[in-house]
């Protein structure tokens, strides 16, 4: 009898091993998230009043939209009565109308006789949802709103339309500061025993750029390939310029002639497989330092701007890198004119 439970641990416990972390780590309860206090603290209040609005949260991804909702869900109903209580489509899930006057619809209109309450309906990224779908919706929310409670998780608010906003209290997650971000990195770096350093820390959190999930898919993506997780190792497993690629680029660009700039960032690009998008949006952050003048700024972000559009349609990236080099050329010349 005991060999057999033995027998059943090891596989539950091997198919945690195996989770990536994003999921191994993903916050169960509203005391383990570690972001927008003011936000739980005001749910925690709605479902301790047994009180609980339409809810809309929206924000940027990795922020914790999905795990605050999931986290109150676990909260409200117990194991047992979660699938009879709680109906979750995300955009995986075919949401046009049909679905909205289909298992939404019968899903809220039943009532449950054994469990007061109310059902809880989850529609993770709301804003791939059609408008006919979202039309239909807000008729469903108000009226089942007696029995079931409805909850739109999405990135965009301006992609649901007004009258579903309306009807749900709304909460903003904004992206997650280093502060909070750099305690939780670390609780899973001691928990998978990460050959960490300081600098590799600081990468991370620079490159997600407030996004958990990204944090931590580079941190288990590194570590996977490298062994260890250093400012380089996190930059290459990215695909990510490094700052002195960067630094190395803006001196050919401002100091040599067209031909030996175009021929040695080629090279780089070739050789670290780096994307012209991610060089630019480098390059752009550094433009706002540099002290050049006000004139000379202005022009070269225009052209930085058109270069970037049209690499977001899809033109030929050699083309765009020559068509960078000249603007800065062109900035060069215009500072030693004004000088």
């Amino acid at each position: 009898m005991e060999t057999s439970a033995q027998q059943e641990q090891q596989p539950a416990a091997a198919k945690i091993r195996n989770l990536p972390w994003v999921e191994k780590y993903r916050p169960q309860t509203l005391n383990d998230l570690i972001s927008h206090q003011d936000i739980l603290s005001t749910i925690q209040k709605f479902i301790s009043e047994d009180r609980l609005p339409h809810l809309l949260l929206y924000g940027p991804p990795g922020t914790g939209k999905t795990s605050t909702i999931l986290a109150c869900a676990k909260q409200l109903y117990k194991d047992k009565e979660f699938g009879s209580m709680v109906l979750e489509l995300n955009a995986s899930d075919d949401r046009g109308i049909d679905i909205v006057r289909g298992p939404i619809l019968s899903f809220a209109s039943t009532r449950t006789i054994f469990k007061k309450g109310f059902k809880l309906v989850i529609l993770d990224e709301a804003d791939a949802m059609t408008q006919d779908a979202q039309n239909a919706l807000r008729r469903v929310i108000e009226k089942f709103t007696e029995n079931t409670r409805f909850c739109l998780i999405c990135n965009y608010l301006s992609k649901i339309i007004p009258a579903l906003q309306s009807r749900c209290t709304r909460f903003r997650f904004g992206p997650l500061t280093p502060e909070l971000m750099v305690p939780r990195l670390e609780h899973v770096v001691g928990e998978e025993k990460v050959d960490l350093s300081e600098d590799g820390m600081k990468a991370l959190v620079t490159l997600s750029s407030g996004d958990m999930r990204r944090a931590l898919n580079i941190l288990q993506s590194t570590n996977m390939a490298f062994g260890k997780v250093t400012e380089e190792t996190v930059y290459t497993c990215t695909g990510h310029p490094l700052k002195s690629d960067i630094a190395n680029i803006l001196d050919w660009m401002l100091n040599q002639d067209f031909t030996t700039a175009y021929r040695n960032i080629m090279e780089l690009k070739t050789l670290k497989g780096l994307a012209l998008h991610d060089i630019l949006t480098e390059i752009h952050l550094f433009v706002h330092r540099v002290d050049f003048p006000s004139s000379v700024r202005v022009h070269l972000l225009t052209k930085m701007a058109d270069i970037e559009y049209r690499l977001s349609v899809g033109t030929n990236e050699k083309i765009q890198l020559s068509s960078l080099i000249a603007a800065f050329q062109v900035t060069r010349d215009l500072i030693v004119t004004e000088a």
